[in-house]
């Protein structure tokens, strides 16, 4: 198979790429004594959460209970924390049942989702872990003060069927200092209390290259680094060279000398802009601008878009993440050859 005969819109994952850019986070973290926790919501396969488990990772981070269960079926994966507070019976349930096949922990920043826990797993042979999610700035879910991490730390460990495993945070972007104050302070005030602080589970991509500025952190969870996207090049994380994931789709229509239409739209390259302008980024074409899209449709622009019907072009996506959870299969290359498609299996779960 060739590019030719891909059908378009088409998502392409440079395997070669992808494997480099686990190595090359691997090696940092094992430089700076961090356990490497990899997020599976960027590419939702479980044949590169194994990838990045043979390259030293400790196990992985998933943010469902179906993403969960998706990863683990084929087996080879069997250390999983679960970043998100799991409320319900149904969800409780289907826990419990993922929890007696891998060594399974979750967060909870509040005593309502430390309560359905703890009823769940009163009669478990083996507590379930639970970690106190901390606000740090970023403000998205978490406890908000140190001294409520210690209320609820306090609460996990009375609570039957359930223990204290720790802190974890989703840090704000360039705060690493004002992050490891608080998780260190936060730790130091609930050892004084005669509970142990077994894990501080800190992460995300944009800030990956300063990880070891945060040393109260004993693991780091990232996600996008695997296939890396046109936000994390404009921080600065990354370079073009080093995005594994690119959308190929094809020139359907040059209504104009300075406009191209494409056939990827939002079902393929999503809306977010992630406080940029435009959609993307064309490999070999850093002059034209993904402007706009509707569904189905591209809108590029350039001064002189010299494109013709039937071309094909590779965008980086702005959000690579959300492109994953599009599509039911990618096709792997490596380079200029084409592997074949396999698919997304963790992908459109919405529990």
């Amino acid at each position: 198979m060739s590019f030719q005969d891909i059908q378009t819109p088409a998502v392409l994952v440079d395997l070669d790429i992808a494997e480099a850019n686990i190595d090359s986070y691997q090696a940092y973290c094992t430089k700076h004594g961090l356990e490497l926790r990899p997020h599976i919501k960027t590419h939702k396969m479980p044949f590169l959460a194994k990838r990045q488990l043979e390259a030293g990772a400790i196990g992985i981070t998933c943010q469902k209970i179906s993403e969960a269960e998706a990863m683990i079926a084929d087996g080879g994966i069997d250390d999983v924390l679960i970043t998100f507070n799991i409320l319900g019976p149904e969800k409780l349930e289907r826990l419990k049942a993922l929890a007696e096949k891998v060594r399974l922990s979750v967060v909870a920043d509040n005593i309502s989702t430390v309560n359905g826990l703890s009823k769940a797993f009163s009669q478990a042979v083996t507590p379930l872990t639970v970690l106190v999610e901390c606000d740090t700035g970023a403000q998205r879910c978490g406890v908000n003060s140190p001294e409520a991490a210690l209320d609820l730390a306090q609460a996990i460990d009375r609570s039957p069927g359930i223990t204290f495993g720790g802190l974890m945070t989703y840090p704000p972007v360039g705060k690493e200092a004002e992050v490891q104050d608080w998780l260190a302070e936060a730790r130091d005030i609930i050892e004084a209390a005669g509970l142990e602080v077994s894990v501080i589970s800190n992460g995300g991509s944009p800030g990956m290259w300063r990880a070891e500025n945060v040393p109260a952190t004993t693991e780091y969870r990232i996600g996008t680094y695997v296939y890396n996207d046109r936000s994390l090049v404009k921080r600065g994380v990354c370079d073009w060279g080093d995005c594994a994931l690119t959308v190929l789709a094809t020139v359907v229509s040059v209504p104009a000398p300075d406009r191209a239409v494409v056939d990827a739209g939002t079902k393929v390259l999503t809306s977010d802009l992630l406080g940029m302008s435009g959609h993307g980024h064309v490999l070999d074409r850093p002059d034209i601008k993904v402007d706009a899209l509707s569904e189905e449709h591209g809108v590029l622009r350039a001064d002189t878009i010299d494109l013709e019907v039937g071309d094909r072009i590779r965008i980086v996506p702005n959000h690579v993440c959300v492109v994953s959870n599009m599509v039911d299969e990618v096709q792997l290359i490596r380079g200029n050859r084409v592997l074949g498609p396999i698919p997304v299996s963790a992908r459109g779960k919405v529990i």
